[in-house]
């Protein structure tokens, strides 16, 4: 998969739309239009600020549903993600955490979604919702029986989460890749917030043979031009919102001062792999 042929460019930034806690969730203070208008006005902001796609993640629903979430849940991302494709030109993510993989595809088939993010694809992880199993053999059935495109973007080794035995991450990228089928892969450090390391994308994008490496936290205007010589493409949430509070509102002068380290960042990788082409 070309990431150009998506995002209409290279090396594109994808933001972060963290929902607020839904109808239905414990935290939930708001109602479903209320909802809509914070998601949008983030939507906005990230837009009027240069960044190339987004994504929308029901962070809000703390504690996750280990696997499946309710149907309640399923119609309210799809409410949200259908506002926001109506209002913005840009290519929309999903992903429903913590792991719901076939409600994602759902929601992004029923909105006309482009992508979805998958926290555990193939194999196994410890997590604080307990063990998580990938469901890669579902999940591309499903896709087959939407008769839908939608690109599947899988976390390697993914944040809030820990091995059952050490394995190599190189080795878990090309299983991601070659037996789970994925379209992209996922690099992040091991929490919300926090970077991936150079080396770990550098591994990935070895053993990624070509498919798209993208680095998906800890990416900040400050770190953001070493990143780019490595990664394909980046999701960014934390450093884009005000305070780097995760679920404080977007904040436009973050996204603009990112923007403006990623343009350089971006032309810095670009005379690098000249360079040494």
């Amino acid at each position: 998969m070309q990431l150009l042929d998506l995002f209409k460019t290279t090396k594109p930034v994808v933001g972060m739309l963290h929902v607020p806690a839904l109808p239905g969730s414990p935290q939930n203070a708001l109602g479903l239009n209320k909802i809509v208008d914070w998601v949008l006005r983030d939507a906005q902001a990230l837009a009027a600020g240069g960044i190339h796609g987004l994504m929308v993640e029901n962070f809000g629903d703390v504690p996750f549903y280990p696997r499946r979430v309710p149907a309640h849940t399923v119609a309210f991302m799809t409410a949200v993600c259908l506002e926001v494709i109506r209002s913005l030109d840009l290519p929309l993510g999903v992903n429903v955490l913590r792991n719901d993989a076939e409600s994602a595809l759902a929601v992004a088939a029923a909105s006309r979604a482009k992508f979805i993010r998958v926290n555990i694809f193939t194999g196994a992880r410890l997590t604080d919702q307990g063990l998580i199993q990938g469901t890669a053999h579902k999940v591309l059935r499903y896709r087959r029986l939407l008769g839908c495109d939608l690109k599947i973007f899988a976390d390697v080794q993914v944040k809030h989460s820990a091995p059952l035995a050490i394995r190599d991450l190189g080795g878990e990228v090309e299983e991601i890749l070659s037996r789970g089928c994925a379209d992209a892969v996922i690099v992040t450090g091991s929490a919300t917030g926090r970077t991936a390391a150079l080396e770990d994308l550098r591994a990935a994008k070895r053993a990624a043979a070509g498919a798209p490496v993208i680095a998906g936290s800890g990416v900040d205007a400050t770190n953001v031009a070493a990143v780019l010589r490595v990664a394909d493409a980046l999701i960014v949430g934390t450093a884009l919102k005000r305070d780097a509070v995760t679920m404080n509102p977007v904040d436009s002068q973050r996204v603009r001062a990112f923007m403006e380290s990623w343009r350089g960042g971006t032309q810095e990788a670009q005379e690098a792999q000249e360079t040494s082409g």
